[in-house]
């Protein structure tokens, strides 16, 4: 079936819970603003490598898609993506059966999507997709009592290769990278991605939570968002571990809004963005001075980028696709920064650290940075997560295995319940 053949209806939706229930297939993305969940499959939109060189494909798509009932972001069809890191890769995203929709003040909808030959009855392909999802036939999960985690680097190894990155930065190769360590996960249970995304909603409901295709988690950081002719980012770079201790924490917040290093490694990111972003935009300003967020184990100085869109308004991918990535997860200068990272991580990222979020035929959605989650495997009990820090000159190589140590920790708590 083919987009020209689907009917979207959007209609005012009861009370659902934003999150879907455990053991169900699923799509999401959550914020405190706006939450989207989704289940059953009305369509797949196929991006070939490299994927940012493709995402008009995306707004032709769901344009040809039919939408019977109220405009406005997140209504209508909608397509949900967990994009590769690597640009150079295909990519895919989904148009789920049914799609329910929940705004900060209150205001609910459902978007079914089905047969546009069915006229009337519609609805009943993506009913049928989607008839269990809120049912009771799904067997409840059961959470892993044995968890196997094992580094692909060794600790001595990974440290060694921030060694030799402080090294090429100070002989003026580049000015920062950032390296992920990567970790593998057997359990044996399979792991759920519904009962994941719920932990990690709980223990961070001021995050992005996001699951899309296996990869779930919570990311602190907006990538871009692009709502009617609104722009917003808000960067993340520099950060410092948490005690969870108030008063230790609020000293070390101060550490960091006073460090040289990090307010250096944060203004790169936040002129990168800045500047891409400013040729779409008839205004676009950043706060003057960074604020600290706190993310689990950690806090980062973030500073919110915010603007409006000139005329023609792009689609929020093509500002992804510009964007990514990021000096906050590939380092700068961006060539440079990805060709040391490939060779010093020897690994393939995958969807850790790539653009995760939603778009509508409309050209709004959100995107956050793929960080702070796992990637669960075909067998579901293996799983891949990765924890990244930037390399700038002076960093300790020790200090930043323990801050990896530290992002690590968190997810594998949402991941084990051990």
């Amino acid at each position: 079936m083919t987009e020209m053949d689907l009917v979207a209806r959007t209609e005012p939706g009861q009370p659902v819970d934003e999150l879907p229930p455990p053991g169900r297939a699923h799509v999401a993305f959550c914020s405190p603003r706006r939450s989207l969940r989704g289940s059953g499959e009305a369509l797949r939109i196929d991006l070939p490598a490299p994927w940012p060189e493709h995402v008009d494909a995306v707004a032709d798509t769901l344009a040809g898609i039919v939408h019977d009932g109220s405009g406005g972001a997140g209504r209508g069809p909608v397509a949900f993506g967990a994009l590769p890191y690597d640009r150079d890769t295909p990519a895919s995203l989904v148009v789920p059966a049914v799609i329910h929709g929940r705004t900060a003040d209150g205001e609910r909808w459902t978007t079914r999507i089905g047969d546009a030959a069915a006229g009337s009855d519609a609805a009943t392909t993506s009913d049928v997709a989607a008839s269990s999802e809120d049912g009771d036939e799904a067997p409840t999960p059961t959470d892993p009592t044995s968890v196997t985690i094992s580094s692909v680097l060794s600790p001595r190894e990974w440290a060694a290769s921030v060694a030799t990155a402080v090294d090429r930065i100070g002989r003026g190769e580049l000015t920062k990278v950032v390296l992920a360590r990567e970790l593998s996960v057997r359990t044996d249970q399979a792991l759920d991605a519904a009962t994941l995304l719920r932990r990690f909603r709980a223990a961070s409901p001021a995050a992005f939570a996001y699951s899309v295709d296996g990869f779930v988690g919570a990311t602190p950081e907006l990538l871009v968002s692009r709502i009617g002719d609104v722009v917003r980012a808000h960067p993340m770079a520099g950060t410092l571990p948490r005690t969870g201790d108030p008063d230790a924490d609020s000293r070390r917040a101060g550490e960091l809004l006073g460090s040289t290093k990090n307010r250096w490694e944060h203004q790169i990111t936040i002129d990168a963005v800045h500047d891409t972003l400013l040729p779409w935009c008839s205004y676009l300003d950043a706060e003057p001075e960074p604020s600290v967020v706190a993310a689990g184990p950690v806090q980062h100085l973030a500073t919110l980028v915010e603007g409006r869109l000139g005329q023609p308004e792009p689609s929020v991918l093509e500002l992804v696709a510009a964007l990514h990535p990021t000096p906050a997860v590939g380092g700068w200068p961006r060539i440079e920064a990805l060709a040391v990272q490939a060779e010093l991580e020897r690994a393939d990222r995958g969807r850790y650290a790539g653009p995760v979020g939603w778009v509508d035929a409309e050209g709004n959605g959100v995107f956050g940075v793929g960080i702070r989650g796992v990637q669960i495997a075909e067998d579901p009990t293996s799983a891949r997560l990765f924890a990244g820090v930037g390399v700038v000159d002076g960093s300790d190589p020790w200090a930043e295995l323990e801050e990896t140590r530290s992002k690590a920790a968190a997810v594998l708590g949402a991941l084990t319940r051990i």
